[in-house]
């Protein structure tokens, strides 16, 4: 009879997928696409098996690329700048937000994405998995937005009602108008999901324009006096508090 205990043996070994993602190869999903296409190796062997599961030590290669070995799980609190592409690469040539990351990172990836005038905290992770399951959380989202105009009380308490735009659903928001400045006026706003273009769409559908959009915290994670361009990683609180997957470590 085997001695192995199976708890302890699964609590050593992930799924492959899980392994490619906290390599850089991507989300979950992209990851178990490349192993069903055969095009996956596992220490030199070919494995077409989505629940095969590995030790992280293993030395991961798809067809055509180096090896690579899986990373402990890790999150980064970045504050973007105005005029970057929250993309690994553009069409078009801009300049984009991984660009500007320290080469030490490594591969990482977004959660979610700001838009190219949008700036403030943006998380990054080196766990494709963890990444989707954050874009998927109700957590918070705060942001401060500056607006030509000034709502008023009814179209506030809309917004925190829920509203329809050109056919779209937009869950609740909390809003609040922090200061007027001639024609202009400074809202906080808090929301609990992420489509895209959310806010300058909510902000349209009662005819005000966004001119600066600047997220300032994502669930209990603060952009708080982190310089413009500048990244840190999460600590084990901030971690804890985003019930990310435990294996995430903090260094």
């Amino acid at each position: 009879m085997s001695n192995t205990n199976p708890l302890k043996t699964s609590l050593n070994t992930h799924k492959l997928a899980k392994l490619m993602a906290r390599a850089g190869y991507g989300s979950r999903r992209d990851s178990e696409a490349l192993i069903r296409a055969g095009r996956v190796q596992v220490d030199g062997v070919t494995v077409e098996e989505i629940a095969a599961r590995f030790p992280k030590e293993v030395r991961i290669a798809v067809r055509g690329e180096a090896e690579r070995v899986a990373k402990a799980g890790r999150l980064w609190c970045y504050h973007k700048p105005r005029g970057l592409i929250t993309s690994h690469r553009d069409e078009r040539g801009r300049a984009t937000v991984f660009d500007t990351l320290p080469k030490s990172l490594g591969r990482v990836v977004s959660v979610g994405r700001l838009d190219l005038n949008s700036e403030g905290l943006l998380l990054l992770t080196n766990d494709g998995s963890c990444a989707g399951a954050l874009e998927k959380s109700d957590l918070p989202r705060r942001y401060r937005i500056c607006v030509r105009g000034v709502p008023s009380v009814t179209q506030l308490a809309q917004l925190a009602e829920g509203l329809v735009h050109e056919g779209i659903l937009y869950a609740p928001i909390i809003a609040e108008v922090e200061r007027i400045l001639g024609k202009n006026s400074w809202l906080s706003l808090t929301l609990k999901e992420g489509k895209n273009r959310e806010i300058h769409r909510v902000m349209q559908h009662f005819g005000y324009s966004v001119s600066r959009l600047i997220r300032t915290s994502f669930g209990a994670v603060e952009l708080g006096s982190l310089p413009t361009g500048e990244c840190r990683e999460l600590t084990s609180e901030e971690v804890s508090a985003l019930c990310v997957d435990p294996a995430i470590q903090v260094r």
